[in-house]
């Protein structure tokens, strides 16, 4: 397991190093989000019973920092190594295909927890949060930021240039995460919309991750957390299968 801990240490140094802009950056975001809609909205939106708008906001807030972040980790470690020629040092050495994966997709769930905790402790200042089931919080999490980093490796493996993964995601990732909750119930939706909700996955993510602290969610946790299962084993099938296949790795 020593190539293994080895890339997974690099890994996480190599976010670690620019701190302020891989931690930093996303925690004033996330506070900025807070400060802006929570001030118009709080007294406008009423989301669950006793529970102000801004307490509603904030795990939101913390999850789509968790997602964003874990995506960003393992696809842009990957396009760089790719375009640098650096990623010969990886493919080189014995490691096998569960290896790269894990070693990629660890730092990944790494970086999204880290700059999660940093917006939970900033804009949970701001509130109160019960936390009423935190170990469904840290399932959420972790099995989020884990589905999010296997998908940043399966787009830094399929992306030739920073042009093509910033498409993949500016159309696909901000979006799912924007229209899945985080800043409303989906209750507050039509009924086509609420359909619409119930196919993005992100959804799930983010409402167990609510349930976790307020003990109320909109969809059963149990039925969230076997969709990111199944989610999961789905990604990390299709990541394995082009690591082993060496797609647009190996030329």
């Amino acid at each position: 397991m020593i190539g293994l801990r080895t890339l997974f240490y690099k890994e996480v140094l190599r976010f670690w190093k620019v701190g302020l802009q891989t931690v930093g950056a996303p925690v004033l975001t996330s506070l900025l989000y807070l400060t802006i809609f929570g001030h118009m909205l709080e007294d406008r939106v009423k989301v669950y019973e006793q529970i102000a708008y801004t307490s509603f906001l904030v795990p939101g807030l913390v999850m789509m920092s968790v997602l964003q972040n874990a995506f960003a980790n393992s696809s842009s470690s990957l396009i760089q190594s790719k375009i640098t020629g650096n990623l010969v040092f990886v493919l080189l050495p014995p490691l096998s295909h569960w290896e790269i994966f894990l070693g990629y997709v660890l730092a990944a769930v790494v970086r999204g927890i880290v700059v999660g905790t940093g917006v939970l402790l900033v804009t949970g200042s701001f509130t109160h949060l019960l936390f009423v089931a935190p170990w469904w919080s840290f399932l959420f999490a972790f099995l989020g930021a884990a589905i999010l980093g296997t998908l940043g490796l399966i787009a830094g493996i399929w992306a030739d240039k920073f042009d093509q993964l910033a498409t993949f995601q500016n159309f696909l990732i901000v979006p799912a995460t924007f229209l899945a909750g985080v800043f409303y119930s989906i209750h507050s939706l039509p009924q086509l919309w609420q359909t619409v909700s119930h196919i993005n996955p992100f959804f799930y993510m983010i409402d167990g991750f609510r349930y976790g602290c307020f003990g109320v969610s909109d969809v059963s946790p149990n039925i969230s957390l076997m969709i990111m299962i199944l989610t999961l084993t789905v990604l990390t099938t299709v990541a394995i299968s082009l690591l082993r296949c060496g797609y647009k790795l190996r030329h």
